[in-house]
């Protein structure tokens, strides 16, 4: 387990984004905890989440040649972690899609950098999978490989069926989906910190209900 894992936990609850309580999920559930990833709203937290995506980047040695970020969250997230890879020493180009085409000036649906080569997708999370999905066409039209996900943080939850929508992920396009952290990062904290531990038994019961296995 890398180091970062459990810094980012410690940084998001700290900056109250991951939250303990009752959430209602997309999916109905009542959850135990809630991760918002629309709090990282301001410079310094969003300095900080983009080095936590580039400390997981270059641990997944991923290989890859540019970043993409899906409209609208993807577009602050794949720009700060484009800049913090750059600190890291690793430049690379990045760009970003319209939600609608545009017919003038430039043009075209997708603003900086061209697709090109293998391309990486920055996402906050994944929940329906339909951003993947809509990111993945659009790169294959360009002409382009699309190489692997990142995102913040891993439920590690059955979607319809079997699998959460990470692995659905990774087996309808067969590309990898790589977390700053996971499900089971949150768990070891909770273990880990005595004035959380009043969470870990509602956090670990919901993951023996909803969760997948990680192998």
């Amino acid at each position: 387990m890398h180091a970062y894992h459990q810094d980012f936990i410690r940084f998001v609850v700290a900056q109250n984004i991951l939250r303990f309580g009752e959430f209602k999920t997309k999916a109905g559930r009542l959850s135990p905890y809630f991760f918002n990833a629309g709090l990282f709203n301001d410079g310094a937290s969003l300095r900080s989440l983009s080095q936590f995506y580039a400390q997981a980047i270059l641990a997944s040695e991923l290989q890859f040649d540019m970043l993409f970020g899906p409209a609208y969250k993807g577009i602050p997230l794949v720009a700060g972690t484009a800049i913090a890879l750059a600190e890291q020493g690793r430049n690379v180009p990045y760009c970003f899609n319209r939600k609608e085409a545009k017919d003038h000036g430039e043009g075209g649906l997708t603003v900086g950098a061209a697709l090109r080569n293998r391309v990486l997708i920055v996402d906050d999370v994944i929940s329906a999978g339909t951003s993947v999905r809509e990111s993945i066409e659009l790169i294959r039209a360009a002409g382009a490989q699309p190489c692997g996900v990142v995102i913040a943080l891993d439920r590690m939850e059955r979607g319809q069926g079997d699998l959460s929508a990470a692995q659905e992920v990774q087996r309808n396009y067969g590309i990898p989906v790589v977390s700053i952290a996971t499900l089971d990062d949150l768990l070891g904290y909770l273990r880990d910190e005595a004035d959380m531990v009043q969470n870990l038994a509602a956090v670990q019961s919901y993951r023996d209900r909803y969760g997948v296995r990680n192998d």
